[in-house]
């Protein structure tokens, strides 16, 4: 099984002096994500793997799944897989966060490829999804008081009568006719062995993530054993996993970051998951019973994106609840400072950033979880890869490495990053020869610690969710009064980014923004990429070109938004505001009062802290 570092990395020379010590083949010697599962089954045969949480209540008797039965669960749903659908099946998935979650994602890895499907999109968006995968079988969640997966998953069937479906629900719920009860398949398999002879491996596809936001042509991300392996390697070593932590789970299993860093990083490590709810922080309850769950099932890392950290930072934990805590770390959106303030406030611990894309099996960059913490920063480059920070030439292309401190596109190489779309047309200026074009802004310090600058892409990033500002203006230009609309993401104290929308109405048209918001959420596939706000202008700005011309727009929706922090709700009337583009964060505030007292200038940048950019305050 992988040979994990005996001490902990700390700084740049740890890792390079680790790097030094083995090659990477040396240092994982698993050629499948199965091989993980049975080397762990191996060295901690009665420890927990996974501990399922479904309400929090305090007289909860969880559900617990040992390493032993984890893999056990594994190999029955592969060889289900294997013997209903032949050699390397596609499965995919509509699932919330459950023990069989994982039996069904790791087992199809095994038998064949995964294709996780995020339950919350419309059913024509799954369609195309599970069309371009070419996934055969579909498991799905049977009737739910507070989802609709399996209402969707009925419609699907009607659409693609093709599909093999297996429910998942409690026993005694009647099935449809041809709907095969996943439980009962699952048990008539052996649990001691595979029963086909060609388990997925080494450049395999093992799985198909989606990605690009919402957008209405899926894009499919492979990844393969190895790359997944690669990447949960350097997981569990930046991580500073151990075999005797129990880690807060609380991203969902179609989120790349819950199946790896969140999932195979830990069971390589032999850690055990605190699974919080099939809804993780979505659920209120877990919300508010974030830290006593942590103290009574002694986690020692607790994490969650930035926007849900920032929720359970609002219930104080009590004495007892951060005994065995160690350290905490966030991911899947940038994190705004302040909630790295607080959280330290609050636990007396480090929050540590993770960075990854799904074309990178997830992870790209860790903030050592040992070391002291890099304020500001997504850390070093995963042990075995290779990050450059490049000049963006004329046409888009990446010119040669920038200079500590200098902005520029991040590019990745190794073997953690995806061979590839499964449409190879979507690899134009994302993937070429190994090199990965993350698309994002950023720098190294002196360091060789990598900081996130903005993203040269326009995706609008809503607490880790993606959208693609694209399906927004084409579903709001199916309206007949619109000629022209143009998304971009507005700065929010809680989810990092919310979807507003700029809209050029045609000549002599007219329509109200109640009416184009009405549009908006009968048009756009998914609630998320909702408009927050609808604004209705006369023009939009272009470029010389004729494309429309965004830093301008997420410029002027900062700056509506700053008004109302400053103006309206601090009652400061006379404030100039300007928003320029630039900056470390992408947008720059600058902010300046009438004649003012260091406690008013200091009240206005104390609001303006949480948001992600960066705000100068002054008395003019």
């Amino acid at each position: 099984m992988a040979i994990l570092p005996t001490s902990s990395i700390r700084t740049r020379d740890d890792l390079a002096r680790i790097e030094a010590e083995m090659t990477l083949a040396e240092r994982l010697p698993e050629r499948s994500v199965h091989d993980v599962f049975v080397g762990s089954a191996a060295t901690w045969p009665e420890r927990a793997a996974l501990t399922m949480l479904m309400t929090g209540a305090p007289d909860e008797q969880p559900r617990r799944v040992s390493y032993r039965e984890l893999l056990g669960l594994v190999r029955r749903a592969a060889n289900l897989f294997a013997t209903l659908a032949g050699p390397r099946p596609g499965v995919a998935y509509l699932l919330p966060s459950l023990v069989e979650t994982h039996a069904v994602l790791w087992g199809a890895e095994t038998a064949g490829y995964a294709v996780p499907i995020n339950f919350l999109l419309q059913p024509e968006h799954v369609a195309a999804l599970l069309r371009a995968s070419g996934a055969r079988i579909l498991v799905a969640l049977g009737p739910h008081p507070a989802l609709d997966i399996w209402q969707k998953t009925l419609a699907l069937r009607a659409q693609m009568p093709e599909l093999v479906v297996l429910r998942i629900a409690p026993p005694g719920v009647p099935l449809e006719p041809g709907v095969l009860d996943f439980h009962a398949a699952l048990m008539a398999q052996p649990d001691d062995r595979l029963v086909f002879d060609t388990p997925g491996r080494d450049d395999d596809i093992a799985a198909y993530f989606h990605t690009g936001g919402t957008t209405g042509a899926p894009r499919l991300v492979a990844h393969t054993h190895r790359s997944q392996l690669t990447a949960a390697l350097g997981g569990a070593m930046l991580g500073d996993f151990r075999a005797t932590d129990t880690l807060t789970a609380t991203l969902p299993l179609f989120h790349v970051g819950g199946t790896i860093f969140c999932g195979l990083s830990a069971f390589m490590a032999g850690v055990s998951l605190l699974v919080m709810s099939p809804s993780g922080l979505r659920n209120p309850a877990m919300v508010q019973g974030f830290w006593r769950l942590a103290g009574r099932y002694e986690a020692t890392l607790v994490g969650a994106v930035p926007t849900s950290i920032g929720a359970v930072l609002d219930v104080p934990p009590a004495a007892g609840d951060l005994a065995t805590v160690r350290a905490g770390f966030t991911g899947a959106a940038s994190l705004p400072a302040a909630v790295g303030e607080r959280f330290r406030e609050v636990t007396d611990r480090g929050l540590f950033e993770v960075y990854g894309m799904t074309e990178a099996s997830g992870l790209i960059a860790i903030d050592a979880v040992a070391g002291a913490g890099g304020a500001g920063s997504v850390g070093w480059p995963l042990p075995y890869t290779r990050v450059e920070v490049r000049r963006l030439e004329a046409g888009g292309t990446l010119g040669p490495a920038c200079a500590a401190g200098e902005i520029g596109v991040i590019a990745i190489r190794g073997p953690h990053v995806s061979p590839g779309y499964r449409d190879p047309s979507h690899d134009a200026g994302v993937l070429a020869l190994g090199l990965l074009n993350s698309g994002d802004l950023g720098y190294t310090d002196d360091d060789g610690r990598i900081h996130i600058a903005g993203r040269a892409k326009d995706l609008i990033i809503r607490s880790g969710h993606n959208i693609d500002p694209l399906m927004i203006e084409n579903a709001m230009a199916e309206h007949p009064a619109v000629a022209l609309a143009a998304a971009v993401g507005m700065p929010d104290a809680y989810a990092g980014e919310l979807p507003v929308c700029y809209v050029a109405l045609r000549p002599g048209a007219t329509a109200s923004v109640d009416d184009l918001r009405d549009h908006a959420q009968r048009t756009i596939a998914e609630r998320p990429a909702w408009p927050k706000e609808i604004h209705v202008v006369d023009t939009i700005p272009l470029t010389s070109v004729g494309k429309i011309y965004k830093p301008a727009l997420r410029c002027d929706a900062a700056a509506r938004l700053v008004t109302r922090v400053v103006r309206e709700q601090l009652g400061h009337a006379d404030a100039r505001i300007d928003v320029v583009e630039g900056g470390r964060r992408g947008l720059r505030v600058d902010v300046t009062l009438p004649p003012a007292s260091d406690a008013t200038i200091a009240e206005v940048r104390q609001a303006l802290a949480a948001y992600l950019f960066e705000a100068e305050v002054r008395a003019g």
